[in-house]
């Protein structure tokens, strides 16, 4: 599974975070580890955000509610979910905009978790009208070896492309990868990326990131192509790879919603109370279920 190039651009990791779980806002059994958010716009550009969220709710009584969004796109990745409200390996992608409101009301007794991130969209397309896309885990480009498995969710990797449509280029890539299997990944030079492990522990060069922890790549200053090589440690990994193109743009961030200014903040908070912002089901959307995928032997 490895294909690398001589001579380019090698990327390494400059910075390796631990990540523990708080009580989350959706009370009894919601816990969350904020993996993004913490560090800066300047240095995450263009993540504003990513929460690991692990529901383990008793069903009792109902949990999250409506709220708004704007400003971003949210990208939802279920990690480990059921049949019913979140289904492993779906995600979901949904434009926010210039505004929208969205409704998670959990009713009954759930174990999941989940990665959300909150992707800031470029000043130009700040304003663009809301848009909900998703995809189920058969349908995600997929790349098999051996015990290994790769799932191509956003952008394009391994010859793979995912058909969801990003305002802000972004590239998102599920590996799980069997004891010391090495892959080399390909993403334009100019991408800012990360890796967060869920699952036992990977080398990027000589950099090892264990479980719960993330590793920010070096930017490298250049235009072309560059490439990342993994190495799983000895009892596997499983981890997800984003990387995308920076905004290179300011933000103001307040609660749920990203902006330019303080002013268009509050313009925002005048919206959703005055109900101009609709439910994101009353917006287009799409459901991808086109499938693509290789097998290697």
């Amino acid at each position: 599974m490895k294909n690398s190039v001589t001579n380019m651009i090698q990327r390494k990791i400059e910075q390796v975070s631990n990540h523990s779980l708080q009580q989350g806002f959706l009370g009894t059994g919601h816990q969350a580890a904020q993996i993004v958010g913490s560090q800066g716009f300047e240095f995450t550009d263009p993540f504003v955000v990513l929460m690991d969220d692990q529901l383990n709710l008793p069903g009792t009584e109902i949990a999250g509610g409506q709220h708004p969004h704007a400003g971003i796109e949210i990208y939802t990745l279920v990690l480990e979910g059921n049949d019913e409200i979140f289904r492993k390996g779906n995600m979901e992608l949904m434009t926010a905009g210039k505004g929208v409101v969205h409704a998670d009301e959990i009713k009954e007794k759930t174990q999941v978790r989940i990665l959300q991130l909150w992707v800031s969209l470029p000043p130009e397309k700040r304003w663009t009208a809301p848009f909900l896309q998703s995809i189920d885990l058969e349908n995600v480009p997929t790349l098999k070896a051996k015990d290994s498995v790769i799932r191509v969710y956003s952008g394009n990797a391994f010859g793979l492309s995912s058909p969801l449509v990003n305002n802000t280029p972004i590239t998102i890539v599920d590996f799980s990868l069997a004891e010391n299997v090495e892959v080399t990944q390909h993403i334009p030079s100019s991408y800012n990326g990360f890796i967060f492990v869920s699952e036992g522990s990977v080398f990027v060069g000589d950099t090892e990131i264990k479980a719960n922890q993330s590793g920010w790549l070096n930017k490298s200053g250049q235009s072309g192509e560059s490439e990342i090589t993994y190495k799983a440690g000895n009892e596997g990994t499983r981890f997800v790879f984003y990387a995308g193109e920076p905004t290179n743009a300011p933000i103001v961030s307040h609660g749920p919603f990203v902006a330019d200014t303080q002013d268009e903040i509050r313009g925002l908070y005048r919206a959703y109370r005055n109900g101009e912002m609709k439910h994101i089901k009353t917006h287009p959307s799409r459901h991808f279920t086109s499938k693509q995928g290789k097998t290697i032997n």
